[in-house]
């Protein structure tokens, strides 16, 4: 079976866990990591200390390295000689809770496994975003592009001067409305208060026959300069 998606704890060991009672509390019958076959039990059956287990063949349990109080690794090896082992797996217990540590083989298939997953995921949403027609060929369609579009604010038109035509036709309509509808109130000054239109005084209009004595004279005038001719050109002193 693969222990490595499983842990075990006990929490009635956590406070006394230390590096005497470590191996102890691995060698629980509850705990799934433990080999009841191995030396380790057969030292604890006939009541031996563990360093017989030197003078054994076979599967043991050792503490590998220890962190009082949150940090233990044990080791399972197989012992061939006092001097010759051969580790076959590494347990952690982190603040009571045991894990087998996974290995090499394990660690690269995982990686291996997680790499293709993501390659084969990016190129099927790549496949998505591709689109064929015959007149027009490959493509690429992406739905964000459509999103950004409906988003994106409208850039506003600028405002084309207007004609000269416009510009006439605008000033005659101004002016049919200013006869039809004349003002009431009229803004001498800017800043002042509006004044009716009957209030203002109108300029006394100038006497006619005045005009027209004025109008004689400048006729007058003209026809004389104009009989007398231009002035006789003086010769020249050579």
């Amino acid at each position: 079976d693969n222990l490595l998606g499983i842990s075990w704890v006990d929490s009635s060991w956590i406070p006394i866990l230390n590096n005497g009672s470590v191996l102890d509390y691995f060698s629980e019958r509850s705990n799934p990591f433990y080999d009841r076959t191995c030396n380790n039990e057969v030292v604890k059956m006939q009541r031996m200390t563990l360093d017989h287990l030197n003078q054994m063949v076979g599967v043991e349990y050792i503490l590998l390295h220890a962190q009082e109080p949150i940090l233990f690794i044990i080791r399972k090896q197989q012992r061939q000689s006092p001097t010759q082992v051969m580790p076959l797996a590494d347990y952690y217990i982190i603040a009571g809770v045991i894990y087998q540590a996974p290995d090499l083989g394990s660690v690269i298939n995982s990686r291996v496994l997680t790499a293709v997953h993501g390659i084969q995921s990016a190129f099927e949403e790549a496949m998505s975003y591709c689109r064929y027609h015959p007149s027009k060929g490959y493509w690429w369609h992406f739905k964000d592009e459509e999103e950004r579009e409906k988003t994106k604010p409208k850039a506003k038109k600028k405002e084309e001067p207007s004609s000269i035509f416009q510009r006439q036709r605008v000033d005659a309509l101004l002016l049919d409305l200013r006869q039809k509808f004349p003002p009431r109130f009229v803004q001498q000054k800017p800043g002042e208060k509006p004044v009716p239109v009957d209030q203002i005084k109108k300029e006394p209009e100038p006497v006619p026959e005045a005009v027209k004595t004025e109008e004689k004279e400048t006729v007058k005038n003209a026809q004389s300069a104009g009989a007398k001719g231009p002035p006789e050109k003086r010769m020249r002193l050579q």
